[in-house]
C-alpha cells in the first residue's frame, strides 16, 4: 500500500493529469494544429509543477494511439474526426495516465465514442482487491459487443509503478480467462479502444515517441549532452523532441534513433481501417473499490 505522501502524489498527478486531458479535448475543434493542442496540454502539466510521463497522444479515426505531432505538423482537425487525447503527468514517478475522446463538429460516431466510456465506467463499478482480470475483459467485451461494436482485443489497460509507465499487470479488453486478481495497493489504468473495424491494431508508420533503449558511448558531444538532458528531464518515461527545451532536438532525436539508443514507438492503426475511441481512468486499488485519481 501507498503511503499517506506517496498517495499524495500520485492523487496531484493524477488531478493534473485529468485537468489537462479537459483541456485537450475543449480545443478540439474544425481548423485547429494538433500541435497547438499538445502543446497546451504538455504546458499545462508542467506549469501546474509536474512532468510529463509521456507526449500529449492525438490520434485520430483509424489511428488508435501514438502520434503526436511534431515541431513542425501543421495538421488541423477536419469535420467529422475522432479524436483520442491521451496524457499523463508524473510527480517523483508517480503517474496519471488518462485519455478522452470526442468527434469534432458531427455526430456520426457518437454511439462509437460514448461506448469506450460507458465500457470504462462499468469497470469502475467493480475494480478492486480481488477482481479477477478475466471480469474486467469480460465487462468490457460484453458492454461493446451488446451496442455493436468491438474491443480491441491487442490493446491492454496496465499496471503502473513510480517510473514505469506500464509495469507487471496487463489488463484485458476481453474474456482472457485469467485467475489474475487485482490487489489492494496496485496503481492500474483501466482503458478500453472501442471501433467499428476488426479489433486489432497493427504497426503503422515510425511515430515520434521515443524511449530510451540502451546506454552507449555516443561520439558527437552535443548528441551526448541532449542524451543527458533527456535523462534528466524526462527520466525513463517516453517524449518527443517536441516536448525537449534543447537546440536542434529533432535532429539529435533522429540520430540517437539511427544509433540504437533510442527506440520509436509505431503509429497503431486499426486492421481494417475502423474508426476507434479510447476512454481511459487510472485507479488506485485501495480496497475492494478503486479510487479514480484522474478525475480534474
Amino acid at each position: 500500500m501507498l503511503t499517506e505522501e506517496q498517495l499524495d502524489k500520485l492523487r496531484t498527478a493524477g488531478k493534473v493529469s485529468g485537468a489537462a486531458r479537459e483541456l485537450g479535448l475543449s480545443m478540439v475543434k474544425e481548423g485547429v494544429k494538433l500541435y497547438d493542442v499538445a502543446q497546451e496540454v504538455e504546458g499545462y502539466i508542467r506549469e501546474h509543477g509536474c512532468g510529463l510521463a509521456f507526449p500529449c497522444n492525438i490520434s485520430i479515426n483509424e489511428v488508435a494511439a501514438h502520434y503526436t505531432p511534431s515541431c513542425t505538423d501543421n495538421r488541423v482537425f477536419e469535420l467529422g474526426d475522432v479524436v483520442k487525447v491521451d496524457c499523463g503527468a508524473e510527480l517523483d514517478g508517480y503517474v496519471g495516465d488518462t485519455a478522452g475522446t470526442v468527434e469534432v463538429g458531427t455526430n456520426a460516431y457518437r454511439p462509437l465514442v460514448e461506448i469506450s466510456k460507458t465500457a470504462r465506467n462499468a469497470v469502475a463499478e467493480f475494480i478492486g482487491d480481488g477482481v479477477p482480470l478475466k471480469e474486467i475483459g469480460k465487462a468490457v467485451e460484453m458492454t461493446m459487443k451488446n451496442a455493436g461494436f468491438t474491443p480491441i482485443t491487442n490493446l491492454c489497460g496496465h499496471q503502473i509503478e513510480p517510473y514505469n509507465l506500464h509495469a507487471g499487470l496487463s489488463v484485458p479488453s476481453y474474456d482472457n480467462g485469467s485467475d489474475v486478481k487485482i490487489a489492494a495497493g496496485m496503481v492500474v489504468a483501466i482503458e478500453p479502444f472501442a471501433t467499428n473495424g476488426a479489433g486489432e491494431v497493427r504497426n503503422g508508420k515510425p511515430g515520434n515517441i521515443v524511449r530510451i533503449a540502451r546506454e552507449r558511448k555516443i561520439a558527437d558531444p552535443k548528441a551526448a549532452e541532449f542524451l543527458e538532458y533527456v535523462k534528466g528531464e524526462f527520466k525513463t518515461f517516453p517524449f518527443c523532441a517536441r516536448s525537449c527545451d534543447f537546440p536542434d532536438a529533432e535532429k539529435h532525436v533522429r540520430n540517437l534513433v539511427r544509433h540504437g539508443v533510442l527506440s520509436s514507438y509505431a503509429e497503431l492503426v486499426e486492421a481494417k481501417g475502423g474508426i476507434v475511441s479510447q476512454h481511459e481512468y487510472t485507479f488506485y486499488i485501495y480496497g475492494s473499490r478503486g479510487e479514480v485519481t484522474t478525475l480534474p
